[in-house]
């Protein structure tokens, strides 16, 4: 009997352990988050006050888990949510000088994990391999069913 593809059981096995090591590397600089709640962090460091809907499709997070994440971050002083003046229905989530202070050391230990993921990697395997998780991401990406 052959046995399916194992693409998909070796990104979830990486996604796992990653998970744990960068949990770990966070720790040791009392770095206060998780590898999730630091994947929003990082959509509102690229556009900080950015509307709930936009960060729930930047995530690919369901809003219902979005929402509970948020609560947590905002308990811990990372970021808060403030009415849009534009449009006072619209809610945006925006980043604390907490936030701020401690940016540069998570995008250390990020850049620490990439250099973990690409040891042995050439640049030109590295866009390769790149691109093709990317065109992983879009197949399942067209059949996800929306929130």
């Amino acid at each position: 009997m052959k046995y399916p593809r194992k693409g998909g059981f070796l990104i979830a096995k990486i996604h796992h352990l990653a998970g744990r090591i960068f949990a770990k590397k966070l720790q040791q600089h009392q770095i206060e988050i998780n590898p999730a709640q630091g994947r929003i962090m990082f959509v509102l460091w690229e556009k900080d006050g950015i509307a709930i809907n936009e960060l729930a499709e930047k995530t690919s997070l369901a809003k219902s888990t979005l929402t509970s994440m948020l609560d947590r971050l905002e308990e811990a002083g990372h970021l808060v949510r403030v009415r849009s003046e534009e449009d006072r229905r619209k809610v945006l989530i925006e980043r604390t000088e907490k936030d701020r202070a401690w940016q540069e050391t998570y995008v250390r230990v990020s850049r620490e994990m990439a250099a973990l993921f690409y040891a042995g990697f050439s640049e030109s395997e590295i866009e390769t391999f790149e691109a093709y998780l990317s065109r992983i991401l879009d197949n399942l990406s067209a059949n996800a069913d929306d929130d």
